[in-house]
């Protein structure tokens, strides 16, 4: 995996502490009550690609004040999530977390929810990553809404990434449909490997508009940010300009 680490907003709107948030666009770099205190979030992504783990590995540092915390960090794994994606490479982790990882490899998707809920009961990890694979029938409505309540109980972060599955009834208060997307040319190797991009569509969440964006590592600030804008920014040239102006500018 490749190197993330906070925060790039990329709007001027402050967040709205009272009243209805709902108004609040999400942005990088939300944290505590300003970011809703988000704790349970689910990623959907493909199983032909990585980007559902390394999304949620760079959420939960964005949301996470790394400077200030050196707790560990759990990540659990079903063997189809395993069979699938294979397990966590460390070496390729940000340096910062790579000995502070503790992984669970579960046989059974019931053994990887008791695993999750376990971990979120410890308020010594600093936040937990989970992959299951496909919509086993453990993982119901109760199952999530249970794993919501512990981690808002005991405030550590959920980023539990569903692996080739389909959108079910869920109490995640973040839901993410996520891609991978072609990363840049390198600055200073053409030959190397870009940073990672993805397009992110947060089709439902308890405080933030849904919304899509293209999001991405920015190496040189060495944070999570916006390269393309909630919505209209993803078409180049889209807008409501007047077709006269278009008219007189060709």
């Amino acid at each position: 995996m490749t190197r993330f680490a906070p925060t790039l907003p990329h709007s001027s709107n402050p967040p709205r502490i009272g009243g209805d948030r709902r108004a609040t666009r999400w942005r990088p770099g939300l944290r505590g009550e300003a970011g809703g205190a988000c704790h349970h979030a689910e990623i959907f992504a493909s199983a032909d690609e990585a980007s559902g783990a390394a999304f949620a590995l760079a959420l939960a540092i964005d949301a996470a004040d790394e400077s200030v915390d050196h707790r560990p960090w759990l990540w659990v794994q079903d063997k189809a999530a395993i069979r699938l994606s294979g397990r966590p490479y460390r070496p390729g982790l940000p340096e910062a977390l790579r000995h502070r990882l503790i992984h669970v490899a579960a046989d059974r998707a019931e053994d990887a929810l008791f695993a999750l809920e376990e971990g979120l009961r410890c308020r010594d990890l600093a936040f937990v990553i989970g992959e299951i694979a496909g919509n086993p029938r453990a993982l119901d409505f109760t199952a999530s809404r249970r794993l919501s309540l512990v981690a808002e109980r005991h405030g550590v972060p959920l980023w539990l990434v569903r692996l080739a599955a389909r959108h079910d009834l869920g109490s995640a208060r973040m839901r993410w449909d996520v891609a991978a997307a072609p990363s840049p040319p390198p600055r200073w190797n053409p030959q190397g490997p870009g940073d990672p991009r993805w397009r992110a569509d947060l089709f439902r969440a308890h405080v933030f508009q849904p919304g899509q964006w293209m999001l991405g590592h920015d190496g040189e600030r060495q944070a999570l940010a916006v390269f393309a804008p909630d919505h209209g920014g993803m078409v180049p040239g889209a807008g409501d300009r007047p077709l006269a102006a278009e008219q007189r500018s060709a």
